[in-house]
């Protein structure tokens, strides 16, 4: 038997539960079906029905909402040493069912075997990661002044939404949820309804780890109802989101009437910026890692290659013959280096942008074909001869897809990675450190990565500028929005107090 049959085998395994009763609600630690009835979610492998999903409403919602109040106090009052042993405990579920999650999330989502299976140990590590920032998550200062000992702390914010996206969406739900849990928050958790799946075993781990019921909370749904009743709802004070910069933009303007406190981790169009200076062999390898794994459905993503004119030439030919080598396959196969694209919706989407590079004038130097008709598998593709101000270049295809575009000068290639609404990440190859220092300096990026590819290290700061989001994830900075900060200022001594009316 081939690893991949193997592979099959054991999902069908694990779908079975799935396929007899579906998905439904998880609130208060007790199943509940959806006000608004089912929905189907679909694998994109071969475009055949997984199981029936609760359509949730503004009702589940406020019943899930309602719950995370009423256990807010009592997660928030457990010691924090308590705390961390059941984050501990949730990070050993993940381990113990890793399999079990990579699986699922490959026929949920398309997405390869050999990245999702570290996702799902990846979700175990951000949990581990936070559950040991607990005990000091509260630390605050003493800042004393003449007359008063000064004490900052924090308190965890109350109740909290998290809306997270379909491309690796059970790694992304921990990266929100582990710190909202280690903060003292509880939480309504919202996946993207292509890909509930393992949403639904994040918190069945959770539970049997010890978390209590209503701490973490599940419903299901559009963004239209169950989304914007997240949004609007009195009881959540803060939206942790994931996702497209329009959906962004609405959950702002859906939370402003309850002063919804926000962070936002949005699209990019993400410059890579290769030097004729640079060790061409490793840069290679960057630029085709970070645009055409995770089937190049990402958000740090290098979607615009800009190649100094003097290489352009030989980079580019040893770029086609990579591309072209590709492996497109079953997500289960453990030689697949590309899935199919999420849904129909998306696949309708990216190859669209395949006339779209023809009409503009591009030249598709590789791909810019679907494959087969199973399920929603395209060819990676590779636009050459592009410039700026061509679509495929300025908007988020989102997809196994990299545009090229050459430079001359480093002010040219300041200006041209600049010159996008996004502001996400940013990546730069040359070996002189004194272009590196003043590049970076001027790159309008919220992460920036000079002769490396996205190497994510929890304690430092994710998240973007302009149209690519508000806020920061990771360390002492996720801390900073799911806590609020106190200061209490103790008198010491009988300081003159200025008396009125007297």
């Amino acid at each position: 038997m081939t690893a991949l049959s193997q592979n099959i085998e054991r999902l069908d395994g694990f779908l079975t539960r799935f396929r007899a009763k579906g998905i439904r609600h998880r609130i208060a630690g007790q199943d509940r079906g959806g006000s608004g009835g089912t929905f189907p979610t679909i694998s994109p492998v071969d475009k055949s029905v997984i199981c029936d999903v609760a359509r949730g409403d503004a009702a589940d919602i406020d019943a899930a909402a309602q719950a995370a109040a009423a256990a807010f106090a009592g997660w928030r009052d457990t010691s924090a040493g308590e705390r961390r042993e059941i984050l501990f405990n949730v990070a050993a579920g993940i381990e113990a069912r890793a399999e079990e999650i990579a699986l699922c999330e490959c026929w949920d989502t398309g997405q390869a075997l050999r990245f999702m299976s570290k996702a799902a140990l990846r979700g175990a590590e951000n949990f581990r990661y936070f559950a040991d920032q607990v005990v000091q998550a509260r630390d605050g200062q003493h800042l004393k002044s003449p007359t008063l000992m000064n004490v900052t702390t924090r308190v965890p914010i109350g109740p909290v939404g998290v809306i997270t996206p379909w491309n690796t969406p059970f790694m992304l739900s921990t990266w929100k949820i582990a710190p909202a849990l280690a903060a003292g928050c509880t939480v309504v958790h919202k996946p993207a309804e292509a890909s509930p799946l393992t949403a639904r075993l994040l918190v069945e781990i959770a539970e049997e780890a010890g978390l209590p019921p209503g701490a973490l909370n599940m419903v299901n749904g559009f963004g239209e109802d169950a989304g914007r009743a997240l949004c609007e709802h009195p009881l959540i004070r803060a939206i942790a989101f994931v996702g497209e910069s329009r959906t962004g933009s609405l959950i702002t303007k859906q939370g402003a009437d309850t002063l919804k406190r926000n962070h936002l981790e949005l699209g990019g169009k993400n410059p890579v910026i290769v030097f004729d200076d640079a060790d061409l062999d490793r840069a290679l390898d960057a630029v085709i890692f970070m645009i055409y794994s995770i089937n190049g459905e990402r958000c740090t993503s290098s979607s615009r290659l800009l190649v100094q004119d003097t290489i352009r030439e030989e980079f580019e030919a040893k770029l086609v013959e990579r591309v072209n080598n590709i492996n497109v396959g079953h997500p289960l196969d453990p030689a697949t280096e590309i899935g199919p694209l999420i849904s129909e919706e998306h696949f309708n989407k990216v190859t669209s942008y395949f006339d779209i590079a023809r009409r503009d004038g591009a030249t598709v130097a590789a791909g810019g074909e679907t494959v087969g008709d199973a399920g929603y598998f395209v060819r990676p593709t590779l636009f050459t001869g592009a410039s700026n101000d061509m679509r495929i270049a300025r908007e988020e295809i989102f997809g196994p897809v990299l545009t090229a575009i050459p430079f001359k000068t480093e002010e040219e290639a300041l200006a041209l990675a600049n010159d996008t609404p996004y502001g996400l990440t940013g990546y730069v190859w040359t070996n002189d450190l004194t272009r590196a220092l003043r590049f970076t300096d001027q790159l309008e990026a919220g992460m920036i990565w000079v002769n490396s590819e996205n190497v994510r290290h929890l304690p430092t700061p994710f998240g973007g500028v302009k149209s690519s989001g508000i806020g920061r994830d990771g360390g002492d900075w996720s801390f900073e929005f799911y806590m609020e900060q106190k200061h209490i200022g103790f008198a010491t001594g009988a300081h003159k107090i200025p008396r009125l009316g007297a």
